[in-house]
């Protein structure tokens, strides 16, 4: 959605699934209206999760307790990298506008992210996105990335960017995970239209399969057997 703000957003996922539910399932009962807003800061400390189940009996199948996470911070440390990376993605829009203040303290910035919750799975998320392009490439810079590289690897977007991109955001609707709760399916792949099998593999497309020699040497692609070590 174009010039949307954060509330806009979740309003209108809420109206939706509230319609959702009373014409299609009216046997469930909806916990509470409005949804919760729960800042992720808050549901760590109380639920020790990021997705929280608040219903108030776990055993009770037919009660429905959506919520929304917000606030999540926009960065993360990677100990093992040592550098920030993005706890979403690198597009998401920061709760700042002022680069230097993100450049000092990228652990305390919050973004404008939030994920779509119900009885303890997530079903949802999204984000407002980043428009500025002098903001996304000091991202970039936080995350580790030098000027140069990331002008080659996302140098077309930014300059994109620069002829001007309205603000923008939206969110992902997990309409399986939704379905697999509201039908009381513990596995995920008994409603999804095509799903893969236990070995990943697609058996209506019978994919994945072998490739054609001549398709191969059109991609330049060359299969080399090994030798199995005994």
């Amino acid at each position: 959605m174009s010039f949307a703000e954060q509330e806009e957003i979740l309003s209108l996922i809420e109206e939706l699934y509230t319609s959702m539910v009373k014409k299609l399932f009216p046997e469930k009962k909806i916990l509470k209206t409005p949804f919760p807003r729960i800042t992720y800061k808050k549901a760590m400390e109380k639920y020790d999760s990021d997705k929280p189940d608040l219903r108030k009996n776990k055993k009770d199948i037919n009660e429905l307790a959506f919520a929304f996470i917000v606030d999540f911070p926009l960065f993360e440390w990677k100990e093992s990298e040592k550098r920030f990376d993005a706890m979403h993605h690198p597009f998401t829009r920061p709760k700042e506008e002022d680069i230097k203040k993100i450049k000092k303290n990228p652990d305390k910035i919050l973004a404008h992210q939030y994920d779509f919750v119900l009885n303890g799975y997530e079903i949802g998320g999204g984000s407002l996105r980043i428009y500025n392009p002098k903001m996304l490439e000091a991202i970039f810079e936080i995350m580790g990335h030098k000027k140069q590289e990331i002008r080659k690897r996302f140098g077309h977007l930014l300059e994109a960017f620069e002829y001007g991109v309205p603000p923008h955001g939206g969110i992902a609707s997990g309409i399986d995970r939704f379905l697999a709760i509201i039908q009381e399916e513990p596995n995920i792949r008994e409603v999804i239209a095509f799903p893969k099998n236990g070995e990943n593999r697609s058996l209506m497309m019978d994919a994945p399969a072998e490739v054609e020699k001549k398709q191969l040497k059109e991609l330049h692609i060359k299969i080399e057997k090994t030798r199995k070590k005994h």
